[in-house]
C-alpha cells in the first residue's frame, strides 16, 4: 500500500489504468513472493550467500529494465533507468528479505528456548529421581528397626511415612509447592532421624518462619539435611536452622565430620546435584556456600516465590 501511494504521488499525471507503476506492482508482488518462498529458503539452507547476492542483483537489474522499457516506456539509457527506477524493485526485495530473516531468527530462538526448557525439565526430573530413593529408604529402615524394638509406636511412624510418600511421589513433581508442605516433610524426616539416631547423635532443629504460604521448589533442603545425618560423626551434634523473613529463606545446616571421609563421591554428587537444581530453578538469585573448618557447614539463601 505504501508503494501504491508513492506511485500515485510520483505519477499523478497518469490515470489509474495508465499508471505504469500500478501495472508493475503485480509483477513486483510475484518477484517478492518467489524470493520469499523459494529463493531465500533454498540459498540460506545451502549457505550459498554469495551466489544469492548475484541472483538478487540479477533479478533487480532485469526487473528494473523490464519496468523501463515495457511498462514506463521511457526510452532512457540503462544507467539513467537504474538511477531513476532501481529503488522500486530493490527496496521491497530488501525489506521483505529482512522480514524473512527476522522471522527465521525468531523461530530459531524459540526452538532453542524450547530445547533448553525441555533439557532443564528432564535434568530436574533426573535430579529429583536421585533424591527420592534416599529419603524413602532411610524412612523404611527406621520403621523396620522400630517394629522390632518398639512395635507399639510403629503405626505413628507408618502414618508419617505415608505423608512423606505422598510428598515425594506426587507433590515433588510440581514445579513449586507451598512452604508449609515442604516444612512438614522436613519435620517428619527429622523426627525419623531423631528416633533412628537416638543416643548416637544430638539434633538441634530450629525454625523461625513469618509465613508458610510462600512457594518453594520441592526437595531442595532435604539433600543438605540428609548429608548432615549421613556423614556426621558419632556422638556429635547436627544443627538445622530454617528462617523465613519477608519472603527470603535463610537455611543453615552444620555437623561434625571426619576429614578423611569428606571426599566420598555420594557427598559430592548430592551437593553438586543440589547446586545444579538451584541454578536451573533460581538462576543467579541464590547464595550457596559450603565451609569445612571446624564443622561442615552449608548455608543457603534465596527468594521464595
Amino acid at each position: 500500500m505504501l508503494f501504491v501511494f508513492v506511485s500515485l504521488f510520483l505519477f499523478s499525471d497518469y490515470y489509474w489504468k495508465e499508471n505504469p507503476f500500478l501495472q508493475y506492482v503485480i509483477l513486483l508482488v510475484a518477484i517478492v513472493y518467489v524470493n520469499h518462498v523459494f529463493l531465500l529458503p533454498f540459498f540460506v539452507k545451502k549457505k550459498w550467500y554469495l551466489f544469492y547476492a548475484f541472483v538478487f542483483a540479477g533479478i533487480s537489474f532485469s526487473a528494473t529494465q523490464l519496468y523501463c522499457y515495457a511498462f514506463a516506456q521511457c526510452g532512457c539509457s540503462i544507467p539513467k533507468c537504474l538511477s531513476d527506477y532501481l529503488w522500486q524493485t530493490l527496496v521491497p526485495l530488501i525489506f521483505f528479505s529482512f522480514v524473512w530473516i527476522l522471522y527465521r531468527f525468531i523461530d530459531e530462538q524459540e526452538a532453542v528456548e524450547n530445547i533448553k526448557k525441555e533439557h532443564a525439565e528432564m535434568e530436574l526430573k533426573f535430579l529429583k529421581s536421585q533424591i527420592n530413593p534416599h529419603v524413602l529408604f532411610n524412612n523404611l529402615n527406621t520403621i523396620y528397626s522400630y517394629s522390632i524394638e518398639k512395635p507399639n509406636e510403629t503405626p505413628e511412624l507408618i502414618l508419617m511415612l505415608s505423608d512423606n510418600l505422598k510428598h515425594v511421589l506426587y507433590e515433588s513433581n510440581e514445579k513449586t509447592i507451598t512452604l508449609e508442605k515442604e516444612i512438614h516433610f522436613i519435620d517428619n524426616y527429622i523426627k525419623f532421624q531423631t528416633i533412628r539416631t537416638e543416643g548416637v547423635k544430638r539434633i538441634s532443629y530450629n525454625k523461625s518462619i513469618d509465613a508458610l504460604n510462600h512457594q518453594i521448589a520441592p526437595l531442595l533442603l532435604i539433600t543438605i539435611i540428609e548429608n548432615a545425618f549421613k556423614h556426621s560423626t558419632l556422638n556429635s551434634e547436627i544443627v538445622v536452622d530454617i528462617k523465613v523473613e519477608q519472603g527470603v529463606l535463610y537455611f543453615t545446616c552444620q555437623n561434625n565430620f571426619d576429614k578423611n571421609k569428606l571426599s566420598t563421591n555420594d557427598l559430592k554428587i548430592g551437593l553438586q546435584n543440589l547446586e545444579k537444581r538451584l541454578e536451573l530453578i533460581y538462576k543467579s538469585n541464590y547464595q550457596f556456600k559450603i565451609s569445612k573448618d571446624e564443622v561442615f557447614k552449608v548455608t543457603l539463601k534465596f527468594n521464595l516465590n
